[in-house]
């Protein structure tokens, strides 16, 4: 039976809304576009900064101030000529020294140090930590330019350096990223839909989402109540489209279907809307909630990625469920046009999509099998978990295209101890420096100890002492940015700690050791968190113990097995270095949160149908209705998060990467046929101890 139609009076009203609507987020649009352009000046991606104040490395870092003369992180200038450098390069090296001193953003820069091959000299820099260190760099590098030497080849690297390319990987978040991303979906809708206006409206409706998280992310950062990385940046854009589209998607899905049985488009889509709101309202507060968990984290990055990504989810709700009811509201029937959905006759069958029946057989037929065996596959392929090397790699490996920083290091490595420009940092009461000095060159892959006496590249003198603490820089004979190097630093901190307690230990290598062990705490920590807030949020939503539990396991068993196909094509077909150490915690939240987005999506319509059908017929009736619409989202936020892909930084790539594939496993594998072949098993218990269901358990016609 057809609800009445609206009057006039009604029908305007909700036409005025709707373009009142439309003209609200045109202005959020219009005022958080721009901000695409500056936000990049709000972020934050210096290591130092991740780590909470309680790390070593942290406390370290603020005692180093006192003896540098404030904040300041190096740079190593190299040269090299392969035939032995020349008096002549001297001479020139050591002019372009006092030109690099004079670049802004310079504190300090020592005399040419030659290597003992006699083939290379290297100049150390002190950059002030609060300068722009892409700009410093770029000026550094134009000295080498002109006062180039022909045979004389020269290379800015360094922490600074590897800094500001790693940087400059991030330059097409802005462009690349969102051209890719909404292409890709575009062209997805236009499939699905088959029509040009609603893919059209879909991503205005992203867009919308899109401009006004990032509006409202940029103002936190301005007001330092977040912190803002290139990578939290890039993934802000990527949930925004992709959560919009999806929820988008569900709302389509019902209106279309409402459509063919209300003549009115505003009835239908009142009905479409009543119906949606509550799923996808709690899609989003799950989602927001598991990613504030993030808040339990160590890591400020992480922190920081929280509310980043929460403001985007929340933005995606408001946009879904505002912006685009209103353009559906003025476009009507049209919105499909070519293929306009006419109303049914009322006897009319229903129109079922082929594949999604025998799917719905398959499982009705067989639950026990169908769950069994696709369980064991799972499970199988998280085997391969144990093969991914995720305990950090070196920031040298970390940017994927090539780049003077890395090319430099490289170069250094070959003439110089590998640790040289970037040393270990210690600092120890003035009385045991004797000791301590002793003590670190006898460490492993410790080449050298001085006492720092007030200039970098400068031994000799009298050590400067401040506050009774002296700082010693010890060179390592290992790359600053390996494993070998952490583990370097582990030793000293063991050695030196026994000698006096109050002995701290930093430098980069110790950032990297530092950043490792909080992102492994954080694996511990917050997963659990994110669980059980997941578990509670959905014994709530469906009133049961039982199905909350083994939709959890579901997802849980879904991460495992996305993590070992990973882990698998990870070191066997890309041939990667390892992964950063927050990449299992990331890709956990976001697959969890987002597969258990899909099990809202499906379970509310089964508990819809099952009320009418009773258990089992309700399981198939909701599987088929929605089969649809879960896979068409789950291939938009596949398109969607593979976007990152295009922006060449490895950790990004790797998120992509097992985002992307888990989300279609999850939507195609788990949603299809675990999650509803174990509820039919299962039986009306699957609802305990509030049972849904009507009737007999029947086999479904």
């Amino acid at each position: 039976m057809t609800a009445p139609a609206p009057s006039r009076r009604a029908r305007v009203i909700a036409l005025l809304l709707a373009v009142l609507l439309i003209g609200g987020w045109l202005g959020v649009g219009a005022v958080g576009g721009p901000v695409f352009g500056t936000i990049s000046t709000v972020e934050n991606d210096d290591q130092a900064s991740y780590l909470p104040a309680s790390a070593e490395a942290t406390k370290v870092q603020n005692l180093q101030a006192s003896f540098y003369g404030g904040d300041t992180v190096p740079a190593t200038v190299l040269f090299v000529r392969d035939g032995g450098i020349t008096g002549a390069d001297r001479s020139a090296v050591t002019g372009m020294a006092r030109d690099l001193g004079d670049v802004a953003g310079v504190r300090e820069v020592s005399p040419p140090i030659p290597s003992e091959d006699g083939r290379a000299l290297q100049l150390i820099v002190s950059v002030d930590e609060g300068a722009d260190g892409t700009t410093v760099v770029g000026h550094m590098r134009g000295v080498l330019t002109d006062g180039h030497i022909a045979g004389l080849r020269g290379w800015v690297t360094g922490p600074v350096a590897l800094g500001a390319d790693f940087g400059a990987g991030f330059s097409g978040l802005d462009g690349v990223l969102l051209l890719v991303a909404l292409a890709a979906v575009f062209v997805i809708l236009l499939i699905v839909y088959r029509s040009l206006l609603l893919p059209i409206a879909v991503l205005a409706v992203s867009s919308f989402a899109l401009t006004g998280s990032i509006l409202i992310v940029y103002l936190m950062a301005k007001a330092d109540w977040i912190t803002v990385t290139g990578q939290s940046r890039g993934i802000l854009a990527i949930l925004a489209i992709g959560a919009a589209t999806d929820y988008a998607l569900l709302l389509v899905a019902r209106y279309r279907e409402a459509l063919l049985h209300e003549p009115s488009p505003l009835v239908a889509l009142w009905s479409a809307w009543r119906r949606t709101i509550a799923p996808i309202g709690a899609s989003a507060a799950t989602v927001i909630l598991a990613v504030l968990c993030l808040g339990f984290s160590d890591l400020n990055s992480n922190k920081g990625l929280g509310p980043v990504a929460a403001i985007a989810i929340a933005f995606a709700f408001l946009a879904a469920t505002t912006a685009l009811p209103a353009i559906l509201a003025l476009l009507g029937r049209a919105a499909f046009w070519p293929l306009v959905p006419r109303v049914l006759p009322v006897d009319a069958p229903a129109k079922r999509s082929r594949t999604w029946a025998a799917v719905g057989r398959l499982v009705d037929r067989r639950p026990r099998t169908v769950w069994v065996v696709t369980a064991l596959v799972l499970g199988a392929l998280a085997t391969g978990v144990f093969g991914l090397q995720a305990a950090g790699v070196p920031q040298s490996d970390l940017l994927l295209t090539a780049s003077q920083s890395v090319a430099g290091e490289k170069e250094l490595a070959k003439h110089y101890d590998a640790g040289s420009g970037t040393p270990a940092v210690i600092v120890a009461p003035e009385g045991v420096r004797a000791d301590v000095l002793a003590a670190a060159t006898r460490v492993r892959h410790v080449a050298s100890a001085t006492v720092f006496t007030g200039a970098r590249g400068r031994p000799g003198g009298e050590p400067k002492v401040v506050d009774g603490r002296v700082l010693i820089e010890a060179t390592l004979s290992v790359a600053a940015d390996s494993a070998a190097a952490q583990r370097t630093v582990s030793a000293l901190r063991s050695e030196l700690g026994a000698i006096d307690p109050h002995v701290l230990v930093g430098g980069s290598s110790a950032l990297d050791l530092d950043t490792n062990a909080a992102a492994q705490r954080d694996l511990r920590v917050v997963i659990p968190i994110v669980l059980a807030v997941i578990l509670v949020i959905l014994v709530l939503l469906l009133r049961s113990l039982v199905a909350p539990l083994l939709l959890v396991a579901t997802v849980v068993l879904s991460y495992g097995a996305t993590l070992g196909v990973a882990a698998l094509v990870f070191n066997g077909i890309f041939r990667f270095p390892g992964a950063d150490a927050s990449v299992p915690l990331f890709g956990f939240v976001f697959l969890v949160a987002l597969g258990v987005d899909y099990n809202i999506f499906l379970m509310t319509r089964v508990r819809e149908e099952t009320t009418a059908l009773g258990h089992r017929r309700g399981v198939v009736a909701g599987l088929r209705a929605t089969g649809g619409v879960i896979t068409s989202a789950g291939i938009v936020l596949a398109a969607t998060f593979t976007a990152l892909a295009t922006i060449p930084i490895l950790f990004l790539v790797q998120i992509a990467f097992i985002v992307a594939f888990g989300v279609l496993l999850d939507t195609f594998v788990v949603r299809t046929l675990l999650v509803p072949a174990l509820a039919i098993h299962v039986g009306r218990p699957f609802w305990w101890p509030a049972p849904r269901s009507r009737g007999r358990t029947a086999v479904a016609p």
